[in-house]
């Protein structure tokens, strides 16, 4: 009833027009058509019944607003923008231009339409959120900045633009103004997890771990469990020497979600509880994610190059770096042919072409490795 009540005022809006151009409008038709969204018939039948040239206003409104619903955007601007040239005055028709604008990603002509509002109505708290969000496509972020404090200082309590000037302001690391932000537009609306999480995030920047875990905790009561705001309840747990408590937060993240943060503070909440064992467990988990996986093969790749460049000490150094990531067969290999032919280190080769062999490298990929330590192991040990 009440979708019914709004689109039969709308018509009446819309198809309050003279005589002359409204004679043969059959509202019934116009009626079943917005009801069931088949706007480019609506669309469509309007055109037949204001022939060109319309020169009406009201028929002009009509056919703007029905062509820009039928996704006609290019239409319903010339549309709107012959109301305009009619009543310039018009704020409603410059809405309207500056919106099409903005989804025909026209940003820059959209900003030229609403700020002429604002030369109209200083205080239009709207025009000031979507100047805004245009600056931020634009990438102005002074203008932005200056647009979202306008907005947000005349209506406080929307949280939308409170949410993006509390951020804004985060990032900028001016927490005391975000939270008089995030906490003006929450005493509106106690239940906003957005706002909520942004508060969360503020407390926990202004080391007030006590008003973190309890923020953290109405968050995480509400269903929202995202691993920050899982770090920021476990890391304020710790700092309060809340230890257990610390540890059973990171539990609620999954393996994928852990990294060397999460396990250097656990390994720390194991230690403060005399725990070493687990202690020693998450340090070592810490050094292996602080780590690249890659990092063996980038020495050995190092090792590579300073062997090309006949400074081969460095090359020994390398190699054995990688060694400590990854003890792979081919890094031994490459270690005893360096001491082997470049440095003639007989020893030293045969000790590594020894741990070559031991290291059990795979037949199929290093068959003519294998055959040669194999050949040069008798070799060195008769030397």
């Amino acid at each position: 009833m009440k979708r019914l009540l709004v689109l039969t005022l709308l018509l009446f809006a819309c198809f309050s027009v003279s005589a002359q151009q409204s004679a043969g409008i059959d509202n019934a038709l116009l009626l079943d058509y917005y009801q069931n969204q088949r706007f480019a018939e609506a669309y469509n039948y309007l055109k037949t019944v204001y022939p060109e040239p319309v020169t009406d206003t009201k028929a002009l409104a009509n056919l703007a607003y029905t062509s820009r619903m039928a996704g006609k955007l290019a239409d319903a601007e010339g549309y709107y923008q012959r109301v305009y040239d009619k009543d310039s005055t018009n704020i409603a028709i410059l809405f309207n231009l500056g919106s099409i604008n903005v989804s025909r990603g026209n940003n820059l002509r959209a900003l030229t339409y609403y700020k002429k509002i604002l030369l109209k109505d200083s205080a239009n708290f709207n025009v000031y959120k979507q100047l805004a969000s245009l600056s931020q496509n634009l990438f102005d972020t002074v203008t932005y900045n200056k647009y979202l404090v306008k907005a947000n200082t005349i209506n406080p309590q929307e949280p939308d633009v409170a949410y993006d000037l509390g951020r804004l302001y985060i990032v900028f690391k001016k927490y005391d103004k975000a939270a008089v932000v995030f906490d003006k537009a929450i005493q509106a609306d106690t239940a906003n997890l957005v706002l909520l999480k942004g508060k969360a995030e503020v407390t926990f920047l202004q080391k007030k771990y006590p008003e973190t875990v309890n923020n953290c905790i109405k968050l995480m009561q509400s269903g929202e469990k995202g691993s920050a705001i899982i770090n920021w309840l476990a890391i304020s747990y710790f700092k309060l020497r809340q230890y257990k408590l610390c540890i059973a937060a990171f539990s609620q993240l999954s393996g994928n979600m852990q990294n060397e943060s999460t396990f250097y503070y656990q390994a720390m909440c194991y230690k403060s509880l005399n725990d070493y064992p687990n202690s020693i467990v998450y340090l070592q988990k810490a050094l292996v994610d602080g780590i690249t996986p890659n990092a063996a093969d980038y020495y050995t790749e190092i090792a590579d190059a300073y062997g090309s460049l006949n400074q081969l000490k460095k090359s020994v150094t390398a190699y054995q770096k990688s060694l400590q990531f990854k003890e792979a067969p081919l890094t031994y290999y490459s270690l005893a042919n360096l001491y082997d032919v470049k440095l003639l280190d007989k020893k030293l080769a045969l000790k590594y072409y020894k741990k070559y062999l031991d290291s059990k490298p795979v037949p199929d990929q290093e068959q003519k490795y294998i055959d040669y330590a194999k050949i040069r192991i008798p070799e060195l040990g008769t030397k």
